[in-house]
């Protein structure tokens, strides 16, 4: 569906492309992930021919991208991450309209329209206008517009930004349905625990080159550390952390819900000489397992720690 090799995108000196490669399969949803300015926005827009690039070869369904493809056009889906809807049109004309840009049949149009409100549960609020939706609801409203033509290929730019806990649900659930319409995925997010659960390869990006690419599974067998370990201890949190800073292999010490969990520095640590010390410091733990990495861990290793703007 997508084929990106080498490619190399130039503003002056700077270089937001970096002989940058990608693939995505037919049905599969690809995470696009990366720290802020690392080129996610460059190498979308590059795909769908809002810009131009220096060398390399982006295909799309076998063919290279053209700006006045109208066919190729026609079976992409956009949804980009600003709200892109009209304030002067209801929610059904703002469908309509997007959807129109693709389909002239109005017959075929007016359905299509239909299946994209139910799709996206705004059938109550059909008549609303844009600035009486919940932001939940315009996010809702932003993806029907991007997919009522039904496109074979989309991309997903953060639509899950600013939204509640149940409507950031609804909208995972309806991606994995579009999938199982056979729809291919280009998905952005800075929520990795929803990239994990969401997408099944994962692109990692960093000054405009693909750092890793693989499913979950993939990244985690070609890290360096072996994850980390996921520790109750009965002691405070506060006598916890005194005694864990002495020990200079731990690269991370995190506290979650109860359990603390802890990185290493090398994945050659002896578990046994940390326990070992941990008894000596007279700490008492209830329940020790190991974990393989998160996607936030991989994602941190292979990106840094410190902040982008």
């Amino acid at each position: 569906m997508i084929h990106v090799e080498n490619v190399v995108k130039r503003y002056k000196e700077v270089i937001a492309l970096d002989h940058f490669t990608f693939n995505a399969e037919k049905n599969e949803i690809i995470g696009l992930l990366g720290p802020n300015g690392c080129g996610k926005t460059t190498a979308i827009n590059c795909m769908l021919s809002l810009l131009t690039f220096d060398s390399g070869e982006i295909k799309l369904f076998g063919k290279p991208v053209n700006p006045n493809d109208n066919d190729i056009k026609r079976r992409i889906g956009v949804v980009p991450q600003e709200l892109a809807l009209f304030d002067k049109l209801n929610v059904y004309e703002n469908i309509d309209f997007f959807c129109g840009l693709y389909v002239t049949d109005k017959t075929k149009r007016k359905q299509l329209v239909e299946e994209a409100i139910q799709f996206v549960d705004l059938d109550k609020y059909r008549s609303f206008m844009p600035k009486k939706l919940s932001g939940g609801l315009k996010r809702r409203l932003n993806i029907a517009c991007g997919i009522a033509h039904q496109p074979e290929l989309i991309f997903l730019d953060e639509p899950t930004v600013a939204v509640d806990a149940q409507s950031r649900n609804f909208m995972i659930e309806g991606i994995k349905r579009m999938r199982e319409n056979g729809a291919t995925i280009v998905y952005t997010t800075h929520y990795l625990d929803e990239a994990e659960e969401l997408c099944d390869r994962h692109v990692i990006m960093d000054n405009g080159k693909s750092v890793a690419q693989g499913t979950l599974t993939e990244l985690q067998n070609s890290m360096t550390t072996e994850g980390s370990l996921k520790i109750n201890f009965v002691e405070t949190e506060e006598a916890v952390n005194a005694v864990l800073k002495k020990y200079p292999s731990i690269s991370r010490i995190e506290k979650k819900n109860d359990n603390f969990y802890i990185t290493f520095i090398s994945s050659d640590e002896k578990l046994s000489d940390f326990l070992k010390f941990i008894d000596e410091e007279g700490l008492t733990y209830t329940e020790l397992t190991s974990e393989k990495p998160s996607l936030s861990d991989i994602f941190l290793e292979l990106t840094g720690k410190e902040l982008r703007d």
